[in-house]
């Protein structure tokens, strides 16, 4: 990988770091996943998500960006993938951490945010275009679903704030 060149006047080397995302695939056996239409470009359905805030983990993220796009209160069940493809998201190399999440208020969807708006989709059911590579971390939920694909534990976003799982 050529890395950029340092800068002629202070000598400091800029690095190019993929910007660290979170994608949420909310799941309910009866009604299926949460999709939101997205109100920013790239416009199409897309799983809820959003950028890792500076001093943020990964599972806070998480739980924020659904509360924040959908309205609802988020128990994250699994780590679903790291989804890293350069050329996953149109605006730049973007790092996704995909989680699995059930809600504990399903009946309070709402869209928010930048989310124009959020409904549940059964799998077999989705609304296209999907931006991004959600089809694909959708595909893997199914599979997953399946016992095809197992799902590796998170850590609750409380244990992190606790000083917990070091």
């Amino acid at each position: 990988m050529k890395h950029p060149a340092p800068c002629p006047h202070c000598g400091a080397s800029p690095y190019r770091n993929p910007v660290p995302t979170v994608d949420v695939v909310i799941h309910d056996p009866a009604c299926g996943v949460v999709i939101i239409r997205r109100a920013n470009k790239p416009v199409g359905y897309a799983l809820p998500g959003g950028f890792i805030d500076a001093g943020e983990s990964a599972e806070t993220a998480a739980v924020r960006e659904m509360r924040e796009e959908t309205g609802l209160n988020v128990e994250l069940t699994g780590l679903l993938g790291v989804y890293s493809r350069p050329d996953r998201d149109p605006r730049g190399h973007t790092l996704t951490v995909a989680f699995t999440a059930r809600a504990l208020n399903p009946a309070d969807l709402l869209a928010g945010d930048d989310a124009a708006q959020a409904a549940f989709f059964p799998l077999d059911a989705l609304p296209s275009p999907l931006v991004f590579d959600h089809a694909q971390i959708l595909e893997d939920f199914a599979q997953s679903l399946k016992g095809l694909r197992p799902l590796a534990a998170v850590q609750p976003p409380c244990a992190l704030i606790n000083g917990g799982g070091r």
